[in-house]
């Protein structure tokens, strides 16, 4: 069925799905390729259930060249539960119980304030007054006694972007790509650990994707909960127990989309498109659009901005996202925590949905611009 209601989704996540793979995941709901049941209610123990894993499982590893000694698992608990995991994984791997922290956002923040349950963490750079940067790595003071250096390469509320991977001088590199995964290519070999809630490029709520490298299995505190134990997860194939089944089949479907139209690479060079009409349109606005963050570090995911001043004009913004809602165009709001506008441009938000926004910023200037 192709008729109701057609908006252009800006969430930041959960977060538009390419439409081919909602009519897909539609057609086969009811009946599986002629099984006579649903993906929802089959079981995890079943050939046919390993054949989905299996292709999810095939398809992160094509997309991303991921190397033979690396594990893909797909597990629970969002990235919330890696901010615990990477710790109760990786802290073990020296005496010291060190880590390394890089805090450019919300995330990053969060998975250190987690981690110190654990392990000692020490912030690599001097607190910074607003996340509008990435701090310059050759300020950054590594601890070389760190089990590990972790940061987050898109931080989805403030909108910075790391346009680089950090030279961490051979140390266990562990990244949070929740959202930006499978935007761009990605050296998987430079990262000991990199995890991925599906929520925002690869699919729906309920799965996270983890690719570990095997030589760091095994470390995992006795304290760690066994659900989390990247090991025990790896040695039964994400099966210890049942894993979010109908998550991994809607990523699946996701994946071979993300193939189908050019993978990786492709998406680069539409998010670069995408983000760049709308940062062109803050820019030339005279002071109209306001987004905080520093040119180099901003983000080609998720766009933040004020409307009327640096502040934020309340009204105006009030005004900018009614307007917006009766025009299709929805989940423009901007994270509590900040305010504001964000426009998030996902792999699955398309370059008409961005030209659609786009336009009506350049209408709501030319009416309210002083």
């Amino acid at each position: 069925m192709e008729s109701g209601r057609q908006v252009a989704n800006f969430g930041a996540g959960p977060a538009k799905l390419p439409r081919s793979v909602l009519l897909e995941a539609q057609k086969e709901l009811v009946d599986y390729k002629g099984l006579g049941i649903s993906v929802l209610e089959m079981s995890h123990r079943t050939s046919d259930f390993t054949k989905i894993l299996n292709t999810a499982e095939n398809l992160v590893r094509e997309l991303l060249n991921v190397p033979e000694n690396y594990k893909v698992l797909f597990l629970q608990g969002g990235g919330s539960a890696q901010f615990s995991a990477v710790p109760l994984n990786l802290i073990g791997l020296k005496e010291g119980r060190y880590a390394d922290y890089v805090i450019t956002g919300a995330w990053s923040a969060k998975a250190a304030k987690e981690a110190e349950k654990y392990a000692k963490v020490n912030i690599v750079h001097p607190k910074l007054g607003a996340y509008t940067n990435i701090p310059d790595p050759s300020t950054w003071n590594l601890n070389p006694d760190a089990s590990y250096v972790y940061y987050c390469a898109n931080e989805t509320v403030h909108g910075v972007e790391f346009d680089f991977v950090p030279d961490v001088k051979g140390a266990v590199l562990v990244c949070d790509m929740s959202s930006n995964f499978l935007s761009r290519p990605v050296d998987v070999s430079k990262f000991g650990v990199i995890f991925a809630g599906a929520q925002k490029n690869v699919g729906c709520a309920g799965v996270t994707v983890v690719i570990v490298r095997e030589d760091l299995l095994g470390f995992a505190l006795k304290e760690c909960p066994i659900v989390l134990d990247y090991k025990t997860q790896a040695v039964n194939g994400s099966l210890y127990n049942t894993p979010p089944c109908y998550s991994i089949y809607i990523m699946g479907l996701v994946l071979e989309w993300t193939k189908n139209n050019g993978g990786a690479a492709a998406m680069d060079k539409l998010s670069l498109i995408k983000s760049q009409m709308i940062y062109d349109i803050i820019d030339k606005s005279n002071g109209f659009y306001v987004c905080p963050v520093e040119k180099k570090s901003r983000s080609r995911m998720n766009v933040p901005f004020r409307i009327g001043s640096t502040k934020g004009d309340e009204a105006l913004e009030k005004k900018f996202l009614e307007k917006a809602m009766e025009l299709n165009m929805i989940s423009l709001k901007g994270h509590r925590s900040v305010g504001g506008i964000r426009a998030s441009l996902y792999n699955a938000v398309t370059v008409e949905d961005v030209q659609k926004l786009a336009a009506f910023m350049r209408s709501f200037l030319q009416m309210h611009q002083l």
